[in-house]
This record gives C-alpha cells, sequence and structure tokens, in this order.
C-alpha cells in the first residue's frame, strides 16, 4: 500500500506538471484560474481512479498501460492510436493558445460545469471497467475474454469512448475554449475507424461477440449510431 501510495503521489505531481507545461506555456501566463482548478480536480480524480482500479483490478491497470503509439497489434492501430494522442496534445495547447489570444467568452459557471462533467466521465469509465476488466487500451482478445453485455454494455456497444467524448467535453469547458470543441469534431472519424477496426477483430476473435451485437444495436449514440 506505502508503494501504492508513493506511485499515486509521483503520477500526481508528474500529471499536474505535464499538464501545467502543455496549458500555462502557450497561454503565455499563470494568470489562468481555469487551468489552475482544472488541473487539481484532474489529478485527484484520476489518482483515485487509478489507486482504487490498482487495488481492485491490478490487471486491468496493467492493460491500461498499452496505450502508446507503437505498442498496438496493426499497422493501423498504431497509427490511429498517434492521431489520438497527438489530438490530445492539441487539445491542451488549443485552450492554452485561446487564453493567450482571448478566442472564446465562456462564463465561470460553465468552467466550473466542465470540471464537474470531467469528474462524471470518470465515473463512465469506473462503470465501464467494473463491468469489463479486459477493457485495455489495445484491441486484443486474450484466452479468457468474455463479451461484456451487462451495465453500460446493455446500451451501447463502446461505452468506453462514450466516456471519452464526455471527458473531452469537460475538458473544453473546464478550461473556457469553445474552440476546443471543435477539435472533438475533428477527432470523430478517427474514433469510427478505430471502432469499426475493432469491432472485426472482435467478430473475428471473441466468441458471442457477434450475437452480442443483435442484442445491442448501437456503437456510440442510442437510435443514432
Amino acid at each position: 500500500m506505502k508503494k501504492l501510495i508513493v506511485q499515486a503521489i509521483g503520477t500526481f505531481l508528474g500529471g499536474a506538471l505535464l499538464l501545467g507545461v502543455l496549458l500555462f506555456l502557450p497561454a503565455g501566463t499563470f494568470n489562468y484560474w481555469q487551468a489552475w482548478t482544472f488541473i487539481i480536480v484532474f489529478m485527484i480524480t484520476i489518482s483515485v481512479f487509478g489507486v482504487y482500479f490498482s487495488i481492485k483490478d491490478p490487471a486491468l491497470m496493467e492493460r491500461r498501460k498499452q496505450a502508446a503509439p507503437g505498442t498496438q497489434q496493426s499497422m493501423l492501430q498504431n497509427i490511429i492510436a498517434t492521431v489520438a494522442f497527438s489530438m490530445l496534445i492539441a487539445v491542451f495547447v488549443v485552450c492554452g493558445l485561446d487564453r493567450r489570444f482571448g478566442w472564446s467568452a465562456m462564463p465561470p459557471v460553465l468552467s466550473w460545469l466542465g470540471d464537474a462533467i470531467e469528474v462524471f466521465s470518470f465515473y463512465m469509465f469506473y462503470l465501464v471497467f467494473k463491468e469489463n476488466s479486459f477493457g485495455g487500451s489495445s484491441i486484443l482478445v486474450e484466452e479468457s475474454q468474455k463479451v461484456s453485455s451487462t451495465g453500460p454494455y446493455a446500451i451501447v456497444r463502446h461505452p468506453m469512448y462514450v466516456g471519452t467524448i464526455v471527458m473531452v467535453i469537460g475538458i473544453a469547458l473546464g478550461l473556457g475554449s469553445w474552440w476546443t470543441l471543435l477539435l472533438l469534431v475533428i477527432q470523430m472519424p478517427v474514433l469510427v475507424i478505430r471502432i469499426l477496426d475493432e469491432e472485426k477483430v472482435l467478430e473475428k476473435n471473441l466468441a458471442g461477440y457477434k450475437e452480442y451485437e443483435q442484442k445491442v444495436h448501437y456503437r456510440l449514440i442510442p437510435y443514432l449510431w
């Protein structure tokens, strides 16, 4: 437990430093209260989340670490991971530039709402990982893996990606940037390509997945797609 707490503190400080560089450097100022608030809320939430699942499901946390470009199972997925990682960095940089040049005029209450949405997105991830211990960052079917069809998986086939969309919305609002929401629109085709490729792998390698697709028709948004 002591080792886990030390790791959590290290992750908190390292993550806060990285976010500070990505936000305050392009902003050109430390006078950016939305960034200070976001960093504190985000890092506390992700640290609590990480500690909880490191205790409850350490195998899941190991799977989640395999997210970096170059660690995926196919060239297409490596390209998608690279683009997704670059877009995530761009989200924070654009927020900082937005603060520097004053592109957005967002009421403070929306930034507080964005921080709340950010926390809620991690609750969505909690529900996903509670149902699916195999929710790794790489598209890989393991020998003991079974189809998850309960909880959020009974509503849409890819609830983790729904949580990711909610998280980006929370980032944009929390950091006071309307323009960052445009990046989410740009990211959507990349997400769609990943989902379609992921489903090909699951249909081929995960027993019962085709039957699950017949039961749960929608991938991301009920009654739409």
